[in-house]
């Protein structure tokens, strides 16, 4: 009797698959054909289901779209929301994704799937940052909401990988810093490429860009006469990267002109020198 039922549903839900194939945007069926409206809440999210799992996502958000539309105050309707920014991310729909992740977070807060739309919503920015030379608003924009993610729902799955994520666009942001400086550099402006390296020193000092940034520091005060500040950033980097291979080019550099690696007050250097070495964080 059991496995009769059982049947019966798979048969039924097969049927619904056909007749709902013809669903245009305003929520009929083709000529002919039963009406959506016909259909229950269950019906429909499951035909959006269908439809995501043979991964036509844009056909999946559209008929949970419809679950939303025709049942708005259903326990199915707050979970189409999140099923529909799902599908939309997954069809690179990032706008829309967001949009759908962002109503399920105004109109659910509290509930258990809020700390997963937030992190959609994160994703939604973040899977567009593809190279260090696209424009780097979409880069403060992920941070801002894996941060969210990470504050808001400490104890989740998505916050540890709301972490590892924040840690890649920040570096990412880095990243865009030594294009820049290093484009300064190659063309001989030395004091706009200092600029540059010493926001990632500062601002992104944790990332796998500083003992670059370092080096490329002390390229630069060389080149520009300024001995103590070169010899500064050589002994922040050979304290914290001594065996990378920009700590050897520092020291070569230095050794080229009769100096070596040297702390020296008065600069801007002096404060890095005090957080990365002494641990004295201002």
């Amino acid at each position: 009797m059991k496995s009769g039922l059982s049947l019966v549903r798979i048969f039924g839900f097969a049927l619904l698959c056909l007749s709902l194939a013809g669903c245009g945007q305003e929520g009929k069926l083709a000529r002919g054909e039963v009406p959506l409206e016909t259909y229950t809440a269950e019906q429909i999210f499951e035909r959006g289901e269908f439809e995501v799992n043979r991964k036509r996502f844009e056909d999946g958000a559209k008929y949970f779209g419809e679950v939303e539309r025709l049942y708005p105050y259903s326990t199915w309707a707050k979970r189409a929301v999140i099923m529909q920014a799902y599908a939309f991310h997954r069809a690179k729909d990032y706008e829309n994704s967001r949009s759908s992740a962002q109503r399920y977070i105004d109109f659910y807060p509290t509930d258990e799937d809020a700390a997963y739309a937030q992190y959609l919503l994160a994703l939604s920015y973040y899977d567009q940052i593809d190279d260090v030379g696209r424009d780097q608003g979409l880069t403060f924009q992920a941070l801002q909401s894996l941060r969210a993610v990470i504050e808001g729902y400490p104890d989740s799955e998505y916050a540890r990988a709301s972490v590892l994520k924040f840690d890649l666009a920040f570096d990412h942001l880095a990243g865009k810093e030594m294009e820049i400086g290093r484009y300064y550099l190659k063309r001989d402006r030395f004091t706009a490429a200092i600029n540059r390296f010493r926001v990632v020193v500062e601002v992104f000092q944790t990332t796998t860009h500083t003992p670059e940034a370092l080096h490329r520091l002390v390229e630069s005060y060389l080149s520009l006469g300024l001995a103590q500040e070169a010899q500064t950033a050589a002994a922040i980097l050979g304290h914290n990267f001594r065996s990378s291979e920009w700590y050897e080019d520092s020291f070569a550099l230095l050794s080229g002109q009769g100096l070596e690696p040297k702390f020296f007050k008065g600069n801007w250097l002096a404060s890095a020198y005090r957080q990365t070495i002494k641990g004295e964080w201002l």
